[in-house]
């Protein structure tokens, strides 16, 4: 797990469809990697059901890899991206997954005009961090997501009823993402966060980076190590690693493929530095999954 920041200017802010005449959003999406939205934020409570796919999903001020079969809650206004491995697609280069958004509002009018709900939720303190729920609590939530899929709107306002107590209730989950101020300081963080996640596969120069963010290399070390906790190359090794488990649970690449794929120049200095990091070589890593 990573924490970075952002830069405010980086974050696009989203609009539910038609707000007007639902009361929550529903999709089943199929899209290429390549077209899933960039970091955003909207005014809504995001259920999210990852079917095909895997990656690295930014949550508040928190990098956390995920993969197919997670369920995870984001809160309202908490800025977020599923950035999708192109190697996790299925046959035609798409990533597949069920979300639901609502806004606190809808939450709200449900407890007030039904006692059922009330009484479920009444003592309920609403999360502020994001959520990444636990084998038992996914498997609920996705059984009900996928059944809503097959539903008309009305049905799927039933799911809904159903839906918000677990959600709301589940104790086996873990924090997956903090909410965080955008103060001046900081927004070059971001700058260099997303330099990163563009830019991993390749080899990423100390002049570079710097440069992108209007820094000599010298200013530019010193701030990162004192921000960070960490030297930039190993912030970007980590964000490589972790790219690479992913690859390691949900393709059949090799080893030495996934060890270009996510920017090691030679597949020795990969298996040293996974095991340094993870306490297990690649190879192992991937047999164990």
């Amino acid at each position: 797990m990573l924490k970075f920041e952002y830069m405010e200017d980086a974050v696009i802010p989203y609009q539910l469809p038609e707000p007007e005449n639902h009361s929550f959003f529903f999709i089943d999406q199929r899209v290429d990697t390549q077209l899933e939205a960039k970091l955003h934020q909207h005014d809504a409570w995001e259920l999210y059901c990852v079917l095909q796919g895997s990656g690295i999903r930014m949550a508040g001020d928190t990098l956390m890899p995920f993969a197919e079969g997670d369920v995870a809650l984001i809160p309202p206004s908490m800025h977020h991206h599923w950035d999708y491995s192109p190697a996790s697609a299925d046959e035609t280069g798409r990533i597949h997954y069920l979300m639901v958004a609502f806004s606190h509002l809808f939450v709200r009018h449900c407890i007030t005009v039904f006692p059922e709900l009330r009484n479920r939720l009444a003592d309920v303190t609403f999360p502020t961090e994001a959520l990444k729920f636990g084998a038992e609590s996914s498997r609920i939530i996705r059984h009900a997501l996928t059944e809503m899929n097959r539903m008309d709107e009305l049905g799927r306002l039933c799911g809904m009823f159903r839906l918000l107590p677990v959600i709301f209730t589940a104790k086996d989950y873990m924090l997956a993402g903090k909410p965080m101020r955008i103060e001046r300081e900081v927004r070059r963080m971001q700058q260099v966060s997303a330099y990163v996640m563009a830019h991993y596969v390749h080899s990423i120069s100390l002049d570079d980076i710097a440069s992108e963010v209007g820094m000599n290399r010298s200013a530019f070390c010193s701030w990162f190590k004192r921000c960070k906790g960490m030297t930039f190359s190993q912030f970007v090794t980590q964000y490589r690693l972790n790219t690479a488990c992913g690859l390691l649970e949900h393709s059949q690449k090799s080893v030495s493929e996934i060890c270009y794929l996510v920017g090691f120049s030679d597949v020795p200095h990969f298996v040293r530095a996974f095991a340094k990091e993870k306490g297990i070589s690649p190879g192992k890593y991937k047999k164990r999954i």
